[in-house]
C-alpha cells in the first residue's frame, strides 16, 4: 500500500482522498451507519417487516417449501429475459454474427503467421484446420519475444 501511495507522491489515503476529492462534495464526519448483516439477516429482518402484511388469499401451491433462493439463480435463471421475451434473433443476425467470427478469426491468423488466409468465409474448415497451427504459432511468438 505504502508502495502505491508513494508512486502518486502522496504519504497517507486521507492525503489521496483530500487530493482527489474536492471539499465542496466532502462530508465533513462518516455517515451514521449500522454495521452491515448478511444476506440472509437482511432477509429474515425484511420477513419480520413482510409478516405484518395480512395475506387473504395464498395462491402459492402445494409443494412448497420454504428455502433460500441464490440471488445469481433467481436472476440468472428464474428472471432471465430468454424465458419471457418475444425476441428470437432473426437468421441474418446469427449468420452476421458467424461471418463475424470467421473474419476476426482470419484476420488473427494473417496477424499471427504473417501469410494471408485464403479461404471462403461459410467454411469452417480452416478453422477446424488451422486452429491447432494457431495456438502453436501463438505460443512460438510469445516464447520469442524480446
Amino acid at each position: 500500500m505504502s508502495e502505491m501511495l508513494s508512486t502518486v507522491g502522496v504519504s497517507d489515503i486521507d492525503e489521496l482522498i483530500s487530493q482527489t476529492v474536492p471539499d465542496r462534495i466532502r462530508q465533513p464526519a462518516p455517515l451514521a451507519l449500522p454495521p452491515g448483516i448478511s444476506e440472509s439477516e437482511a432477509l429474515q429482518k425484511l420477513r419480520i417487516i413482510a409478516d405484518k402484511n395480512k395475506v387473504f388469499t395464498s395462491l402459492i401451491g402445494q409443494g412448497y417449501y420454504g428455502t433460500i433462493l441464490p440471488p445469481v439463480i433467481q436472476r440468472n435463471i428464474l428472471e432471465n429475459p430468454g424465458w419471457y421475451t418475444q425476441y428470437t434473433p432473426y437468421q441474418a443476425e446469427i449468420a452476421q454474427g458467424r461471418l463475424e467470427a470467421l473474419l476476426n478469426f482470419q484476420t488473427m491468423v494473417t496477424d499471427l503467421t504473417g501469410k494471408v488466409l485464403v479461404a471462403p468465409l461459410k467454411s469452417l474448415l480452416p478453422v477446424k484446420v488451422l486452429f491447432p497451427f494457431c495456438v502453436a504459432a501463438l505460443v512460438f511468438r510469445l516464447l520469442t519475444v524480446d
